[in-house]
């Protein structure tokens, strides 16, 4: 029999392997001072790509006054208690309504953590009858969520409309068997490749199939749609989402997450939902907080044209320098460029160290061997002077690549002294 230590240790995982030699520098990076496209790393300003602070709420001076102010008024153990017991306020309940009314939904409840919310939230609304039916690139969140589902799962090539037909004939079959219904899952914004999931012909299918659909739309909330209402606005298509998910973590640039729906099912996710029935209440200051930034939201569309603009001005300059950004159609910006793991270290070293760039980047075993991933993220506060300089230096980076000045089995000597 083995000790469950001693197995650990010798198997930390395909990312915990590295840990040695990445830990503060690839993984767990301390990005320093106020949250903008000009932040302190390791000692340097270098021009940010890698937070999802989409509007730029994050240092909005009304936005910090209503965070002072929400600490001081109510510190930060308000209230106490999960909200079915003790925990429940009028402030939650106002920004519930207000949070319904942007996505057009009847109901809304909040979640302390978004990730938690889309797990906790399959977990409740499938039983073991039931067949779930989710995109093959679907977040973590969702994989995790669908994992706990004690009944049948089937999964459709990523955004592939006839592969997810022959599943929803597979799922069909089988819960015409088990007495039980279809949930299909997708997202609103892969935030990997940046393309946008296919709703309105997922929707269309409504006509073929019987099931509800869920949407985790945590990149779209905010960004997508005139107003900031998600993919679905923007696809024209809100009202075929049966369940809505979005996070505060990215446009409102905080923390936590809600699930929209019928009044029905979120009084049902209320009374059913474990994650929020036995957690303690989203605290105080952050509720009052995020008030303030839906305010600013509905308040500012011109924060949402300028993200737009950015991107647009982003993706393009790439694309006319000869990047491939794939089928990028929101901002979520995917620069792809082949080569092994060892060329991906060294030229995102090369980035940081000698271009004041910090990006993040992605590698196998996320993505096939021999392929790289520098995903950069524009905000409503990126400059054009910034994507200037972003296309210009990447363009330098490329031809280092490809003329074989990364290649090496480990990270390189000159660069050493980085980490």
């Amino acid at each position: 029999m083995k000790d469950i230590f001693e197995k650990i240790k010798a198997n930390m995982g395909p990312i915990g392997d590295h840990a040695k030699e990445s830990h503060g520098y690839f993984t767990f990076p301390k990005l320093t001072g106020d949250i903008n496209p000009h932040m302190d790393f390791r000692g340097k300003k270098l021009l940010n790509w890698s937070l999802n602070n989409y509007l730029g709420l994050a240092n909005h001076p009304e936005v910090r006054q209503a965070d002072i102010e929400g600490a001081t008024k109510f510190g930060l153990a308000a209230p106490m208690g999960a909200r079915m017991m003790s925990g429940n306020s009028d402030y939650h309940e106002d920004l519930e309504k207000g949070l319904s009314k942007l996505v057009q939904k009847e109901d809304t409840i909040l979640c302390n953590f978004g990730y938690q919310a889309v797990v906790s939230a399959i977990d409740a609304i499938v039983d073991r009858h039931d067949v779930i039916v989710y995109d093959a690139e679907s977040h973590a969140c969702i994989l995790d969520g669908v994992r706990l589902h004690m009944g049948k799962r089937y999964v459709f090539k990523h955004n592939d409309i006839e592969d997810f037909e022959k599943q929803m004939q597979r799922a069909t079959k089988l819960a015409e068997t088990t007495g039980g219904a279809i949930l299909v899952i997708t997202e609103g914004v892969f935030g990997m490749r940046g393309d946008q999931g296919k709703l309105t012909e997922i929707i269309e299918l409504k006509k073929k199939f019987s099931f509800r659909l869920f949407v985790d739309d945590a990149h779209g909330v905010g960004t997508m749609g005139p107003n900031g209402g998600g993919t679905g606005e923007a696809q024209n298509c809100q009202d075929g989402i049966d369940i809505y998910f979005g996070t505060f973590a990215k446009s409102f640039a905080l923390i936590g997450g809600f699930v929209s729906s019928t009044k029905q099912i979120i009084t049902f996710l209320r009374y059913n939902m474990r994650s929020q029935i036995f957690a303690k209440s989203l605290p105080m200051p952050l509720v009052f907080g995020l008030l303030k930034r839906l305010e600013l939201l509905n308040k500012h569309p011109e924060y949402r044209t300028k993200l737009w603009e950015t991107a647009i001005s982003l993706q393009k300059g790439l694309v006319d320098a000869g990047f491939n950004i794939g089928d990028t159609n929101t901002m979520v910006t995917p620069v792809y460029m082949n080569g092994s793991i060892p060329e991906a270290t060294n030229m995102v070293i090369d980035l940081r160290e000698n271009f004041g760039i910090f990006c993040s980047m992605v590698v196998y075993p996320v993505i096939p061997k021999g392929m790289i991933i520098l995903r950069l993220i524009p905000t409503a506060m990126h400059t054009q002077e910034d994507v200037n300089y972003t296309i210009e230096s990447f363009s330098k980076i490329k031809d280092k690549l490809y003329g074989g000045l990364y290649q090496a089995d480990k990270i390189r000597e000159g660069f050493s002294q980085a980490l």
